[in-house]
C-alpha cells in the first residue's frame, strides 16, 4: 500500500511519545514492505530528529498553523473557531497529497479535521490523548482528574474565575468542537489507543461506535537488546528505582516524592529523567545523595536507565491513556509501579509474569509496596509478538483495507 502518515507532533529535536509511535509505525510498515511518507509540521527539517527521524521513506514538512493563539490566554476564553480553523487548514494541506495515496493515517491532537475531508477518502486517525473531548488534552483539573460532562465547566481551564460572558463564549467552543469531533468520527475511521478512551468519550459524545482500539507498541527487538547489555548486577546491594516522566502535575513526580522521601531506605536510591516546569523546585525540595534529577535524556539513555535498574515507577495521577513508560518497563523485564487508573490497567496483558505489573489505588500503597519488594526479583520474557510495533502494523493494515467506517474491534 501506499500509506501517508500525518502527525504535526514531527519533527522536533526532542520527540513525546505520540512522534516516537508514529515513525516507530512508519518502521513498520516499510518492513512490511509498504511505501510510507510522513507529513509533519514546518517548524523544522527532520534532521534535528537524528537517527529517530529515519523511517525509510520521504517526509514532507508541511503542517503549519497550529500554533496559533487567537489571544485565548490574553482574554481567557477559548474560541469557538479557532480548533474548525485549523482542522479546515490541516484538512487542506493534507489534500494536496491525499489522492497520491490509498491511505492517510493521522495522529495529532485536531481530531476534528475528519469532518472537512471527502467522504470517498480512505482516512484514519488514532486517538492518543483525551483531547476529543477535552481542549487540554488530559482530563486534568485541579490535581484530580475530570470526568465533568459540563461544558461550561471547561471554562475555568482558561480563565480561573471567569465571568458571564467568559463562560459563555467557552461553552460555546467547546460544543463546537465536540459537535464536529462527533462527526469526525461518524464521517471516518477512528482508532483508540485503549479501550479507556473508547469509553471515557461516550460520557459526552454519547453512546455508540466511536472507533476501535489497537493499544501502542514498542520496538522489541530495540528493547531486548538493550535489557541484555544493561541488566543491574545484584551484588551492588542497592535498590535502583528509575521514573522517566515530564516533571509537571499530571505526571504524579511530586506526590510520589512527597509520599517517599520521609520513608526512604538507606539502600535505595532513585533516579528522574525528565524536565518540565516543576523540576526547579522540586529539585530544591528534593534532591539528595540518595534522589537524583537528570534533566531531560536523550530515549536511548533514557532506556539504558531504565534497564540498568531494579523496578521502574510511573506514578502519573491523571488517567494516562496507554502509558509507552509502562510497556518499556514492561519489556525490559522490570517489574513496573503504577496507579491503577486510565488505561494503565489494559497493559497487564504485556506481563512476562503474573505480578511484575504491580497497580495501586493510591500513591501511599504504592510507595509501601516498592519499599517492600525484593530489588533481586527477576523477570523473564513476555510472549514473541505481543505489544510489538510489526503485530501492531498488521492490524492496522486490516484497518486500512476495511471499506466500512468501523472494522471490528480488537487491541493489539
Amino acid at each position: 500500500m501506499r500509506i501517508l502518515l500525518v502527525s504535526e507532533d514531527i519533527p522536533y529535536p526532542n520527540m513525546g511519545g505520540l512522534a516516537k509511535h508514529v515513525l516507530n509505525l512508519a518502521r513498520a510498515l516499510v518492513r512490511a514492505g509498504h511505501q510510507v511518507d510522513l507529513m509533519g509540521n514546518t517548524d523544522h527539517p527532520i534532521d534535528v530528529c537524528g537517527e529517530e527521524g529515519e523511517f525509510g521513506g520521504n517526509f514532507f514538512g508541511e503542517l503549519s498553523g497550529q500554533h496559533a493563539g487567537w489571544k485565548e490566554i490574553s482574554f481567557g476564553v477559548f474560541m469557538p473557531l479557532k480548533r474548525t480553523a485549523i482542522a479546515k487548514n490541516f484538512a487542506r494541506l493534507i489534500m494536496r497529497r491525499a489522492r497520491q495515496y490509498d491511505v492517510i493515517h493521522y495522529h495529532g491532537h485536531i481530531p476534528n479535521l475528519a469532518k472537512f475531508l471527502p467522504a470517498d477518502l480512505n482516512f484514519v486517525q488514532t486517538r492518543h490523548d483525551q483531547g476529543s473531548d477535552c481542549f487540554k488534552h488530559t482530563r486534568f483539573r485541579n490535581g484530580e482528574a475530570c470526568s465533568t460532562q459540563d461544558p461550561s465547566v471547561c471554562a475555568q481551564c482558561i480563565a480561573d474565575h471567569p465571568n458571564m460572558i467568559q463562560r459563555a463564549v467557552s461553552t460555546a467552543a467547546v460544543i463546537r468542537y465536540r459537535k464536529e469531533v462527533a462527526e469526525s468520527f461518524h464521517a471516518h475511521k477512528t482508532v483508540f489507543v485503549s479501550e479507556m478512551l473508547r469509553h471515557n468519550l461516550t460520557r459526552t459524545l454519547g453512546p455508540g461506535e466511536w472507533g476501535v482500539t489497537v493499544h501502542n507498541f514498542v520496538d522489541r527487538a530495540k528493547l531486548e537488546t538493550i535489557r541484555q547489555a544493561s541488566e543491574p548486577s545484584p551484588a551492588t546491594g542497592t535498590f535502583q528505582v528509575f521514573l522517566a516522566a515530564k516533571v509537571y502535575p499530571a505526571k504524579g513526580v511530586e506526590p510520589f516524592l512527597k509520599a517517599l522521601a520521609p520513608r526512604l531506605p538507606a539502600h535505595m536510591q532513585v533516579t528522574i529523567a525528565g524536565d518540565g516546569p516543576d523540576e526547579p523546585r522540586l529539585r530544591a525540595e528534593f534532591e539528595s545523595s540518595q534522589i537524583r534529577f537528570l534533566g531531560w535524556c536523550s530515549p536511548e539513555q533514557t532506556l539504558k536507565l531504565a534497564a540498568s535498574a531494579n523496578a521502574v515507577v510511573v506514578p502519573s495521577v491523571w488517567e494516562e491513556p496507554c502509558a509507552t513508560t509502562v510497556l518499556e518497563g514492561l519489556f525490559l523485564g522490570k517489574p513496573t509501579f503504577a496507579l491503577r487508573r486510565g488505561g494503565t490497567p489494559e497493559l497487564a496483558r504485556y506481563v512476562a509474569e503474573p505480578g511484575q505489573l504491580r497497580l495501586h489505588e493510591d500513591m501511599e500503597s504504592l510507595v509501601a509496596d516498592l519499599i517492600g519488594f525484593d530489588p533481586s526479583t527477576r523477570y523473564g520474557y513476555a510472549l514473541e509478538g505481543l505489544g510489538c510495533a510489526d503485530s501492531a502494523a498488521q492490524q492496522l493494515l486490516e484497518i486500512y483495507q476495511q471499506p466500512s467506517r468501523h472494522p471490528i474491534s480488537s487491541t493489539s
